[in-house]
């Protein structure tokens, strides 16, 4: 089995358990969303930590944007999401926030409020400088984050240094990202090997 599949079958070993949901509000800086809340229960733990660090491609109708994963910092985040890419459950979903600052996306809900909190807040050292990836997630309790919902911060943003996790940034696509608009598409993604 090559690095990947063992990456894949990995991750969806350790899928996470499905809970409760009631409604709940989330907040990051400048703008409002809901979501549903469910309770945590280890979702999204692999069986054996991921080695390295992963890219993943994300495909747009206005071009490439290839992140490099931090399994390192957020361990929990980042099979949660290789899980969700490999299985495409972003593909055709939309980036519902876009602002001079960040772009946010693979909510299933497409405005913002699907998902579900299932996933640890993971909080490290590391900044959120320009082309961070981050997990959104509801303002009370912090300790909880979105299991759909991911940003990537266009612009310096150190002001989520230890609010939000940090799980990877952007290697190529930057302009990309400053170039996407509201309801522009996810088209696919892949998980790529080194």
């Amino acid at each position: 089995m090559n690095r990947r599949n063992l990456i894949i079958a990995a991750i969806l070993l350790g899928a996470g358990a499905v809970a409760l949901r009631k409604p709940i509000a989330q907040l990051l800086p400048n703008g409002n969303m809901t979501q549903q809340q469910t309770s945590v229960e280890n979702t999204a733990v692999t069986p054996e930590p991921i080695s390295g660090r992963p890219q993943v491609e994300i495909d747009t109708a206005k071009g490439k944007i290839v992140l490099e994963l931090r399994p390192d910092v957020a361990p929990k985040t980042v099979a949660n999401y290789l899980g969700k890419w490999s299985r495409g459950e972003c593909n055709n979903l939309t980036f519902h926030r876009v602002e001079d600052w960040v772009v946010q996306g693979c909510d299933p809900a497409g405005d913002g409020t699907g998902g579900n909190s299932t996933l640890p807040t993971e909080n490290s050292q590391e900044s959120f400088t320009a082309g961070a990836l981050g997990v959104a997630r509801r303002a009370v309790p912090a300790d909880v984050s979105n299991d759909s919902q991911f940003f990537i911060v266009k612009k310096d943003s150190k002001f989520l240094d230890g609010q939000y996790t940090y799980f990877g940034k952007v290697l190529s696509g930057l302009d990309v990202i400053n170039s996407l608009s509201i309801g522009d598409k996810i088209i696919s993604t892949t998980i790529l090997t080194k």
